[in-house]
């Protein structure tokens, strides 16, 4: 087991990654302290993993809110079911949410646990490929809205993080790949020996080499502390793990979140970023080529969807990095170095969103 830790000042945590930590009852005592406990799950997940959590827990008092799956249900009205399960089960301040699933399952119960008598305890244990190497760590927290992605939520650090890399077993493929997109995304913002790494161990990846999958968790989980160390609450460095997001999220919005997973959005979202990058003669042709040559590589979709350009920009305004009606991009400078910016020509946003969109 590998173990990291978040530092953001006012709140210190661990990240615990290994095999079998689902089943590790020393290791789950030590991070959930809490008498009364409430597993957030879904469907899917709670069929492979909640009797075994549950089995763990031995004799804590534990309850249960099995919500369903989908990007698409990750709104205020299922958040709501959460409350209701803990004002049903009259847990209190000391109770501790735990959150077992995906990304979209982290978000709401983390939500939740961020609302519920203004703030109970909660842990993360990601059980999918992209929570466990992003949406995880660092406290976003929040729902989706029909006018835009993840509009309501709130900044709420975890009180610690469990990955248990036995879970990327029963992972679909497709959610394998999805997942590494935001691998791929920390080596092109921040780490290009990772990327590099990316470009010559994608086989072992996609074939769940098991020291691979855990390397790269570890690795961007180390990436992603550093940075939000730095930036807990996104008013500039931890912007540029936004990479690709801005088209990303018009994408699924555009979608009704329900034709791409977010990973997949993702890697659309930087290959248009790139493209913006290149036509502002940031990068040239090489990496702007590199970028769509490892995203092939991991599987992941290189063609976004014809939702109309004007469209595209109008769902752009509602990214949360937009500040005076200007829409913030975050774009590459060489791979592993990556900007905020509002300041750049229109001429190149609007022949990269026509390009890809119209």
């Amino acid at each position: 087991m590998q173990t990291l830790q978040v530092d953001v000042g006012h709140s210190r945590y661990p990240i615990s990654i290994g095999s079998g930590l689902l089943a590790n009852r020393e290791l789950l005592e030590a991070r959930i302290r809490s008498r009364d406990l409430l597993i957030v799950t879904n469907t899917t997940v709670a069929q492979l993993y909640l009797a075994k959590l549950t089995d763990t827990l031995g004799s804590k008092r534990v309850a249960e809110c099995i919500l369903p799956d989908g990007e698409q249900h990750k709104t205020l009205q299922t958040a709501g079911w959460v409350f209701d399960a803990l004002v049903a089960k009259k847990m209190n301040r000391d109770a501790t949410v735990l959150a077992l699933g995906g990304g979209v399952i982290g978000d709401i119960a983390g939500f939740a646990a961020a609302c519920y008598q203004r703030g109970v305890g909660y842990v993360q244990i990601p059980t999918t490929l992209l929570a466990q190497v992003d949406s995880s760590v660092g406290g976003k927290t929040g729902v989706n809205h029909p006018g835009g992605k993840n509009l309501i939520g709130a900044f709420y650090q975890p009180l610690a993080v469990i990955a248990d890399t036995d879970t990327l077993a029963t992972l679909p493929d497709r959610e394998l790949r999805a997942g590494l997109a935001e691998v791929i995304k920390y080596g092109c913002v921040w780490d290009p020996l990772l990327f590099d790494w990316l470009d010559n161990n994608m086989s072992k990846l996609l074939a769940r080499d098991v020291d691979a999958l855990t390397y790269s968790i570890a690795r961007s989980c180390e990436i992603k502390a550093t940075v939000v160390a730095k930036d807990e609450r996104e008013q500039n460095l931890r912007a540029i793990l936004n990479f690709g997001h801005t088209f990303a999220h018009a994408i699924e919005a555009a979608t009704g979140y329900e034709t791409y997973l977010h990973g997949e959005a993702v890697g659309l979202g930087m290959l248009i970023a790139a493209d913006v990058s290149y036509r502002l003669g940031m990068i040239d042709t090489v990496i702007q080529e590199r970028v769509r040559e490892i995203l092939l590589k991991a599987g992941l979709p290189t063609t976004a969807p014809r939702i109309g350009a004007a469209r595209a920009l109008e769902l752009m305004q509602m990214d949360k990095k937009v500040l005076a009606g200007t829409v913030r991009l975050v774009l590459l400078e060489k791979l592993g170095r990556a900007i905020v910016t509002g300041d750049y020509s229109q001429a190149a946003l609007d022949g990269a969103v026509a390009a890809h969109f119209a």
